[in-house]
């Protein structure tokens, strides 16, 4: 396997997920970028209704929306691996607790263009960091437009109402969720599914992004 990696390491040098520069013995963040990212640092929180406080490691400016677009559109899912190092770091230094981690999910439709939910790789990779189940526990009910392209925040409320269900099965009732996406801007669509997620029992839901905007 060693030998294997080192091979594909020489047809496809290893590049930092941010600055695309290439990096030493398969690190998916240069030295540079770890020190210089836009880390939240103490803004890290912010208040949503709905949700028991929401943490973001990054905020998506420069590289780090530059990276989250490759991430997403640019078939890169590679980089839920050193997103997943950074958001686990951001809520074990903030002390969050929880008893499973979930995701925001795809539609089937969107799920079927990508290839794969963006936002269950990074909450499986955070969840494996922070050693807490990652469990499926909502379902999207249909292929809403993005929020990204909706405008105020009241049209992307209204945009993500009733589009999410719970998952059948899921184990939700009494639980400490840690619900994560990838971005976080009005807060709307984690706020509609903590919503979900406490009507089916949750007994605190915490949400969780990779990065939120500025301002």
């Amino acid at each position: 396997m060693k030998i294997w990696n080192a091979f594909l390491d020489l047809l496809f040098p290893p590049r930092c997920a941010f600055c695309r520069r290439l990096t030493q013995k398969g690190a998916a963040i240069c030295p540079l970028c770890r020190d210089r990212l836009p880390y939240t640092n103490a803004a890290a929180r912010q208040e949503f209704p709905g949700l028991d406080g929401c943490w973001s490691a990054l905020y998506y400016v420069d590289s780090v929306r530059a990276s989250l677009l490759r991430y997403k559109f640019g078939g890169l899912n590679l980089y839920a691996k050193p997103y997943g190092e950074i958001l686990a770091k951001c809520i074990d230094e903030n002390k969050i607790s929880c008893d499973s981690i979930t995701w925001v999910p795809l539609s089937r439709r969107r799920l079927r263009k990508r290839g794969y939910d963006q936002a269950k790789l990074l909450a499986q990779e955070t969840a494996g960091h922070l050693g807490v189940p990652c469990v499926p526990m909502l379902r999207k009910l249909r292929n809403n437009p993005p929020n990204s392209g909706t405008g105020s925040a009241e049209k992307r409320r209204q945009n993500v109402k009733n589009v999410y269900a719970p998952l059948k099965g899921a184990e939700i009732s009494g639980k400490h969720i840690l619900l994560i996406d990838d971005i976080v801007t009005t807060g709307a669509t984690l706020c509609e599914c903590a919503k979900v997620l406490k009507a089916a029992g949750a007994s605190a839901v915490t949400g969780a992004s990779l990065a939120r905007r500025k301002n």
